[in-house]
């Protein structure tokens, strides 16, 4: 029987859920996108939860795409494309709008939509060694839904600078660039996410956290909505372009991109 791609428990009102596919590691697919969806979901309406948590199993929090997804963007429609868009749009809308405190702990590299995981997340722990990176213009795709939130979290020069360059950078710069909430070592970093989440649980009111949460969101992201509809039109439109067709076949066949 195949594992679950993702694990979901519940302990002292903190909801712990694990990106459960090490050995692809913890890249994106459809199924993957939606399992993580509606375990958030699942959070969301659990009474006993008050504090959700995301990690990763394995070495790498998440690489990205999947290669076999890679491949099926190029055969889809921009109508497949299009609900495909969705669908990873309603998950980072999950995690941004759940009505519960979100943390990341990043014990490995999280790259392009993973970083987009990463810094989505109320709260971000990583350790010193994670690098982060949003990756697509290498590939001849775009950041589009994920700059939708990176662009909240930072400034407009240095968003170029992530995004425009397709550079990884160290767990000590995303924390200059405001992207993640703390550094720490990867001894200390499981108890440290804990001993935060029962700071959370224990000294602050549910409903305050949600509202304060809803208030930042609401009074910093005002157009967030009409921003995501332009992105989810422009990934699926730039999924059939020549570059993106190349940028895939040249990253599956391992070869160098010449732009």
């Amino acid at each position: 029987m195949a594992e679950p791609l993702v694990l979901y428990s519940v302990s002292q009102r903190i909801a712990s859920i694990s990106i459960n596919r090490p050995e692809k590691r913890n890249a994106l697919n459809p199924e993957l996108v939606q399992e993580l969806t509606n375990s958030f979901i699942r959070a969301s309406e659990d009474d006993e939860v008050k504090v959700v948590v995301l990690k990763a199993n394995g070495a790498v929090f998440s690489a990205g795409a999947d290669l076999a997804y890679l491949q099926q963007l190029q055969l889809n429609t921009y109508e497949e494309n299009l609900a495909d868009s969705e669908n990873l749009k309603r998950l980072f809308t999950t995690i941004y709008y759940l009505p519960k405190i979100v943390i990341a702990q990043v014990e490995g590299h999280a790259i392009a939509g993973g970083c987009g995981l990463a810094t989505v997340c109320d709260i971000t722990f990583a350790v010193p060694e994670a690098n982060f990176g949003y990756t697509e213009v290498k590939l001849g795709f775009v950041p589009a839904i994920v700059s939708c939130f990176l662009l909240r979290k930072t400034s407009e020069t240095i968003a170029k600078r992530i995004l425009l360059t397709g550079s990884l950078f160290a767990a000590e710069e995303a924390l200059n660039y405001g992207l993640i909430t703390f550094v720490t070592n990867k001894e200390e970093i499981s108890h440290k996410v804990i001993d935060f989440a029962l700071n959370l649980c224990n000294e602050a009111s549910a409903n305050s956290l949600m509202v304060t949460k809803q208030l930042i969101g609401q009074t910093t992201n005002p157009e967030l909505e009409k921003s995501l509809s332009l992105a989810v039109q422009i990934n699926a439109r730039v999924r059939d372009t020549e570059d993106f067709k190349k940028g895939v076949a040249s990253f599956l066949n391992k070869e160098r991109i010449e732009w």
